[in-house]
């Protein structure tokens, strides 16, 4: 049977993973209050609530990692400061993740941009180093440029997760297309590559986003990579629990 590299961050089949990589792609004041801006809360979320896996930038692994839960560590980024087609760039080595404690690295890749074939390129040095070593290389896969009108039409979502199979991740981070039927043709599309929903901004009510993750679950996702809908919350722990629910006991049978 065929390793899956992605089982440090699975749980009978189903992930859930804590994502915090935003401060360098949107700067403190459009994410984070006096509580999140601090990446010790983020961990200690991380740990009591039950999540699979952190997502860090190096920086923050480097001061704030603790080992409590496996370890993403994303290996480009960009700031929001520069306009035009977007391009996110390598600034971390799978070695220096490794080194941080790592147990995964995740790549950004705007699908559709006008600087597309470097980040395919990065990625496919990445992808092969990473599982050169043992780890699993993660996508996330954002279909954003000129080109791209709409980047969560069913057609754009499942271009993104077949590309994932294409350059051979172990995992894609994708958007939500709206709905349950239409995310499924992504999930198919990616082939048994384990599908992620992308939080995305804090959604409306917690009611909403929790429909959200429900309709991707029911699309036979393996799970989610929240962010913003869990320490922005009042609660995080408790919309944690919710999330477990959904994702572990509410849902459908595992990816094959």
């Amino acid at each position: 049977m065929k390793q899956d590299r992605m089982a440090p961050f699975l749980k009978n089949g189903k992930s859930m993973l804590l994502a915090y990589d935003q401060g360098l792609e949107h700067g403190p004041s459009a994410d984070f209050n006096d509580r999140n801006v601090d990446p010790a809360m983020i961990m200690e979320t991380a740990a009591k609530g039950g999540f699979n896996g952190v997502v860090f930038q190096k920086g923050t692994a480097e001061r704030f990692y603790d080992g409590k839960v496996p370890l993403i560590v994303k290996l480009n980024g960009k700031t929001s400061l520069p306009k035009g087609e977007p391009i996110s760039r390598q600034v971390c080595s799978v070695e220096s993740a490794i080194s941080l404690g790592a147990k995964g690295v995740g790549y950004t890749i705007y699908l559709g941009s006008g600087y597309e074939a470097e980040m395919l390129s990065e990625f496919g040095k990445i992808q092969e180093e990473a599982h050169e070593k043992g780890l699993p290389a993660i996508a996330w896969i954002y279909p954003r440029g000129a080109a791209v009108q709409n980047d969560t039409s069913s057609e754009i979502v499942a271009y993104a997760a077949r590309a994932g199979l294409e350059l051979g991740a172990d995992a894609v981070k994708i958007k939500y297309t709206g709905d349950s039927k239409t995310f499924s043709w992504a999930v198919k599309a990616a082939a048994g590559v384990r599908v992620f929903m992308s939080g995305g901004p804090k959604a409306p009510t917690d009611e909403d986003f929790l429909r959200q993750v429900k309709g991707v679950m029911d699309a036979g996702a393996t799970g989610l990579a929240v962010g913003r809908n869990v320490w922005q919350n009042e609660e995080p722990l408790v919309m944690a629990e919710k999330l477990k629910k959904i994702i572990f006991t509410d849902s459908g049978p595992a990816n094959k």
